[in-house]
C-alpha cells in the first residue's frame, strides 16, 4: 500500500508524521512493524528522523485527537515537546482543524496545543514529577539531586518525570560535555528501568541556559522539547533559574516558562520540510 507522509522538524529535531485520520494503517497494534519503522528512520537508506509521529482519531469527547510517538529504533515513548508542536501545525496545515487551542490524548495523557499568528505553538507539557516511582527512578527517597553510578564514575543529576524520565547534570560548557560518553552510560542504566533523557545543562544566568541532550532510543538531537523542560524545573527547583529560561539547543531556542505550580509551558517554531509518498 501507499502511505502518504510529511516531514516536519522543531528546531531540528524531526519527525515523519503520518495521517491515521484519514488513511488506513496497517494492524490494530503498532502502525508500522519496529523493523519497518527501524529502516525507515535510517538517515541513508529511508527518509531519516529522530521520531515517528501518528496522528490518530480522538477516543474521547474531551480531546481533538489522540497521537502516539515511536523513536528511530521503533520503540514506543508517551511524550515528545517538539513533536507535539509539529503536531498541532500538521493538523492544521492538512485541514484536520481549525481551531487555534486543540487537545491531545497521548500516552502520557491530555495536553493543550496553543498556536499563535506568528507560528510559534505553545505547549502545556502538565506539572513535573518528582517522586522516583513517577520518574521512575529506583531510588528510596525523593531528592534534589542523585548520585548515579556507572563504571568507576559517580554523576550527579537531578530527575524528573515528564511523561517520559529525564535527569539533567550540570556542566561548565556544554560544548565539550561528555555526551557521546556519557549520556549512553547513563540512558541505559538499571536505575532507570524504563531508560531515560540525559541533560548536560550549562548555566548562563538565572533567564538562560544552554543544553545538549542524549534521548533514549534516538542518541543526541539538535533539540528536545521535554528536556528542555526538564533542565530548567530540575534548574529551579536547585534555586538557580527564574520563572522563564530561554534554551538553547543545538537546533535553536525555546522558551520554557514555570511558576512552580500547574503545568509547564514551552514555546518555539514547527517547521514543515516536504511532503511525500512510500511504499509499505
Amino acid at each position: 500500500m501507499t502511505l502518504q507522509f510529511t516531514k516536519m522538524h522543531g528546531l531540528g529535531n524531526d519527525f515523519m508524521v503520518i495521517d491515521g485520520v484519514r488513511q488506513n494503517l496497517p494492524g490494530s497494534g503498532l502502525p508500522l512493524p519496529v523493523e519497518r519503522i527501524r529502516a525507515l528512520a535510517d538517515r541513508h537508506f529511508g527518509i531519516g528522523f529522530d521520531q515517528l509521529l501518528v496522528v490518530q482519531p480522538a477516543q474521547s469527547k474531551a480531546v481533538d485527537f489522540r497521537y502516539r510517538i515511536f523513536n528511530a529504533d521503533g520503540s514506543e515513548v508517551n511524550q515528545c515537546g517538539n513533536g507535539a508542536r509539529c503536531f498541532a501545525r500538521f493538523v492544521r496545515d492538512q485541514g484536520l482543524t481549525d481551531k487555534d487551542s486543540i487537545r491531545v490524548e497521548t500516552a502520557a495523557g491530555q495536553m493543550t496545543l496553543s498556536l499563535a499568528d506568528d507560528g510559534q505553538v505553545t505547549v502545556d507539557m502538565g506539572a513535573p514529577r518528582w517522586a522516583p516511582q513517577d520518574i521512575p527512578l529506583a531510588a528510596s527517597e525523593e531528592a534534589d539531586t542523585y548520585f548515579i553510578i556507572a563504571g568507576q564514575q559517580a554523576f550527579e543529576v537531578g530527575a524528573v518525570g515528564l511523561g517520559n524520565p529525564h535527569c539533567v547534570m550540570l556542566v561548565e560548557n556544554v560544548d565539550n560535555a561528555p555526551v557521546a560518553t556519557v549520556g549512553p552510560l547513563l540512558e541505559s542504566h538499571p536505575d532507570f528501568p524504563e531508560r531515560v533523557n540525559v541533560g548536560f545543562m550549562q548555566i548562563v544566568n538565572r533567564g538562560h541556559i544552554r543544553l545538549r541532550v542524549f534521548e533514549r532510543g534516538s542518541g543526541e538531537t539538535l533539540a528536545c522539547g521535554s528536556g528542555a523542560c526538564a533542565a530548567v524545573v530540575v534548574g529551579q527547583r536547585r534555586g538557580f533559574l527564574d520563572t522563564t529560561v530561554q534554551v538553547d539547543l543545538p537546533g535553536g531556542s525555546l522558551s520554557i516558562c514555570y511558576h512552580g505550580h500547574d503545568g509547564i509551558l514551552m514555546t518555539g517554531p514547527a517547521a514543515h520540510v516536504y511532503d511525500g509518498r512510500i511504499e509499505i
